[in-house]
This record gives structure tokens, sequence and C-alpha cells, in this order.
């Protein structure tokens, strides 16, 4: 895995509760983590559910013994073989995580989506636990508890997905999920899109491959006249219909939310975004 001299520094010399440095790379946000005494960077991925490690980290480097078996899907077209692994300590910002883990294979999603080997998907295990703030261009992410600053939006879940308030061309949702893994750009789910208009045969533009987990899916592209999101509102912004039957209305990725500081407070089921200058 290739690591940055930032991140490098940090796995080996952050102190406790210092802010870490977040990598932007391929649009997806990487932070310094340690697993069971073993330094390596993790994806951080919001709207994940739990905690994935790639199954070859998992057995042969940490020497985690897996057990139960279940199926898994992501965000793409196939299903996954899941097992699970407990007594996982991940020690992430000056805080301590003692968590049961998927395990899966990571390799056909680093190759194809990530553009780099992957061990670990970081879920929202850490932002229930933390107050966080996360400056994306800027590049760091820390446990904070001073006030936050921005427009506060109510955080709800909807199938273990953190989920806000946004508007699309005047059509408001409390269903955008904030999802920090995304990095491919906006997701509209295919019901909120017919519900709206937003996928009549004249608003789609052409089609893309996406998907995460699971291998790659086709999807309609659209242009979106416009996005609110906080107290911003975005204009003529590309999107893609998501067709899984678990869709939200919206997915809010990297691509949006960068345009932020971000605090999230996910125990009081709260986030401010602050627009960057």
């Amino acid at each position: 895995m290739r690591i940055t001299a930032a991140l490098l520094a940090a796995l080996v010399g952050a102190a406790p509760g210092a802010a870490a440095p977040l990598e932007q790379f391929n649009q997806r946000l990487f932070l310094p983590v340690t697993v069971n005494g073993q330094p390596t960077v993790a994806l951080l991925d919001s709207a994940a559910e739990m905690t994935v490690l790639d199954d070859d980290f998992a057995t042969g480097q940490l020497g985690l013994r897996l057990d139960g078996s279940a199926t898994a899907h992501g965000s793409g077209a196939e299903e996954m073989e899941a097992r699970f692994a407990d007594h996982v300590s991940v020690a992430v910002l000056g805080t301590q995580l003692d968590l049961r883990a998927v395990v899966i294979d990571l390799d056909e999603v680093s190759q194809r989506l990530l553009g780099r080997p992957v061990r670990m998907l970081l879920g929202r295990e850490l932002f229930d636990r933390e107050r966080l703030r996360i400056d994306i261009a800027g590049g760091t992410i820390d446990r904070t508890s001073g006030a936050a600053r921005g427009t506060r939006l109510a955080v709800a879940d909807y199938r273990g997905n953190p989920v806000i308030a946004a508007t699309i061309e005047g059509h408001e949702t409390s269903q955008a999920v904030f999802d920090l893994g995304n990095g491919s750009g906006i997701l509209i789910g295919r019901a909120f899109a017919r519900r709206n208009g937003l996928d009549a045969p004249d608003r789609i533009v052409g089609q893309a491959d996406g998907g995460g987990l699971g291998g790659t899916i086709r999807r309609d592209r659209i242009v979106l006249r416009d996005l609110t999101v906080g107290s911003r509102t975005f204009h003529n912004v590309p999107a893609e219909i998501d067709d899984t039957e678990t869709a939200a209305d919206v997915n809010l990725g990297t691509a949006v939310l960068g345009n932020f500081i971000i605090t999230t407070d996910f125990a009081q089921h709260a986030l401010w975004l602050e627009p960057r200058e």
C-alpha cells in the first residue's frame, strides 16, 4: 500500500487526540489507524454499518479467527460472502474501538475502484463513538469538544445509514445518505427519481459504470439542475441513478461534502456543515 509521508508520520508519532491527516485519493478518504497493534491506513466510510477488514489482512497479518457466515450486499451488482472477527482493537484519533468486524475479500474493489490496496474500511462505529471535525479539502480529521459552526442538520437512520435533509430541484427529502465512503458522485435512488421526473428519457445524458463492494453496475447518468445541502446550493450537478432495492433517495459523497467543514455528533443525532470560503 502506498503511504504518504504525512500518513507515515501519523502512524508512528501522532500525539493522542491530535488531528490526523486525512488523505484524499481517487476521491476517497484515508486515515492512519492501528489494528491489534498493526499500523495501517483505513478508508473512512461513514455509511458502513460495520468496519470491514480484507480477508488476507485479517487472517494473514492480524491472525484473527473468523466465525459465522453471511451474505453481504454492497452497492455493486453481486452478493458477497462475509465472515466475522471479534476482538478487533482499533486505535484511531487517540481513542480505542473494540469491534466485531466484517471480513471479506477487498481485492476486486481495491483494484477496480480505489486504485490501491485497501486493508480496511473504518465504518460508522467511530462516528457513533466520537464527535468529529472533518475538513476534507484541508486534509484533517480530529475529535472535538468545541462548538460547531455552520448549519445544523438532524441525523436519522435509514437501513443503517446516517441520513440528513437535502432538496433536489425543489423536491425535499430527509433521506440523503451522509456517505464519506462515496467518491463516485451523487447517487439518486430510482424510486425518488421516478416520483420526481428525474429519470424521464429526456433527462438521461448517458450511462456510466459504478458500484462499490459487489462489483460493477451500469447506471443512467443525469444532471441535476440544483441541489441544496445545508446553506449551499449547487447547480448543474452530475448524478447517477441507483437501481439497487435498498437505495435511499439520495447519496451524498465527497464531491459535495468536500465543500464544507463538517462536525459530526451522531450520539446527538446531528451534524453541522460550514461552507468553505
